[in-house]
């Protein structure tokens, strides 16, 4: 093992600017520090960008996804159709409006949700599908959405990684009935904590009421010069409001998003021109009517040519100071769900198989030439030291 290397290379830290600490500075000084016009503007410049026809800013991509459910009356006994492979909190959500998550297996390649394994688990009480475009890269939306209008179902997409994406050259946050954008530290546009829901304005109106109480009249309708004291309570809502400390990050963070993007799709082709040719690694997959946003570049280990596991690999980039994670563990394999619901491992054989061989290597703008390398020459190191030496390709030089 080398150990030439003095400093760590964080999986995957924010980067903010001068213009968004400037920005955050202002409504520190201002009259308004909580939801107010920054995050009216943050939602007006949101839903320009993806061309949805509304936009409400919230606390978390959970609680976009929350609102969006609640708002769409999702509830007791009903049944949401949706994939293990993924956070929990999408998972959580359903349970959280007394709804159950049904979940189907993953594709091979993308490790997206399965569109014909949707189709069969449809049952009387299905309300809702819930599409996770995993890593960034967008799920089968055509097949997804027939299925959902010969069933008159809702389609709910956890975009949580899929900012900036699109679909056959839509936009996702435009494409099923709402959509939930995850702002969190590690995301490819960050408010510290944060989301935003897109979906048509009725839609997004009720959501807005579920946000914040149930209250028909927000905190600055109230108290600003022009607000009025009186409101009503029309529904027993939740407190999920962005603040405008958290929209002054976002308003720089979303014109810097597209120069971001271009540093991870840089640091892509790195990886890809690097790995391309060793066998004991399965890139991802890029379909060619995506636009992937990029959130994580994973690696599929194929364990049968190494002689360490998944764990050992990671214990080995640990120790050459590059920061990896692994997403994610998939949810029928979480007590929660397991003892709920009677899940077996095998149940989800294609997300179960994965799980066992998935890293995720750092990918973020903040990345310098130097850093590529110096995590492309970990990775390769690591592989020529562990490869079976029996295998093919085993000949093949680190």
């Amino acid at each position: 093992m080398t150990t030439d290397q003095k400093t760590d290379i964080p999986f995957s830290p924010p980067l903010v600017g001068e213009e968004e600490i400037d920005e955050v500075i202002k409504t520190l000084r201002s009259d308004w520090i909580t939801t107010g016009p920054k995050v009216t503007q943050f939602e007006e410049n949101f839903k320009t960008f993806i061309g949805a026809p509304a936009a409400l800013a919230v606390s978390s991509g959970t609680d976009a996804m929350l609102v969006g459910l609640a708002a769409l009356g999702l509830g007791r006994d009903d049944e949401v159709i949706t994939t293990s492979m993924t956070f929990c909190s999408t998972a959580h959500v359903i349970e959280h409006l007394g709804a159950r998550p049904v979940f189907v297996d993953v594709v091979p390649d993308t490790l997206n949700i399965n569109p014909e394994l949707v189709e069969k688990a449809v049952r009387p009480r299905t309300r809702a599908i819930m599409p996770v475009h995993l890593y960034g890269h967008p799920c089968e939306m055509d097949p997804i959405m027939e299925i959902a209008r010969q069933h008159n179902l809702l389609v709910i997409e956890d975009a949580a990684h899929a900012l900036p994406a699109s679909y056959k050259g839509r936009m996702i946050g435009t494409i099923g009935t709402c959509t939930a954008f995850s702002f969190y530290a590690t995301k490819n546009l960050t408010t510290a904590e944060g989301g935003m829901l897109t979906g048509d304005a009725d839609l997004i109106d009720r959501a807005r009421l579920w946000s914040l109480h149930g209250m028909n009249r927000d905190a600055y309708k109230r108290y600003s010069a022009d607000g009025s004291w009186f409101y009503e309570v029309v529904l027993p809502g939740y407190k999920c409001n962005m603040t405008d400390i958290q929209a002054s990050l976002g308003l720089h963070q979303l014109r810097k998003l597209e120069a971001y993007q271009r540093r991870r799709r840089e640091v892509v082709r790195a990886y890809y021109d690097a790995f391309g040719d060793i066998p004991e690694l399965e890139l991802p997959v890029t379909r060619p009517e995506v636009e992937s946003a990029w959130h994580l570049y994973v690696l599929r280990l194929n364990l049968n040519r190494l002689t360490i596991d998944r764990a050992r690999f990671i214990e080995e980039l640990k120790a050459r100071r590059i920061g990896t994670s692994v997403h994610f563990i998939p949810l029928h394999l979480q007590p929660y769900y397991r003892d709920k619901y009677g899940y077996q491992p095998e149940d989800f054989p294609i997300s179960y198989d994965n799980y066992k061989r998935i890293v995720s290597v750092p990918l973020h703008p903040r990345l310098s030439d130097e850093d590529v390398s110096r995590i492309i020459k970990a990775v390769k190191e690591v592989v020529a030291i562990f490869r079976r030496r029996n295998s093919p390709g085993a000949d093949l030089q680190g």
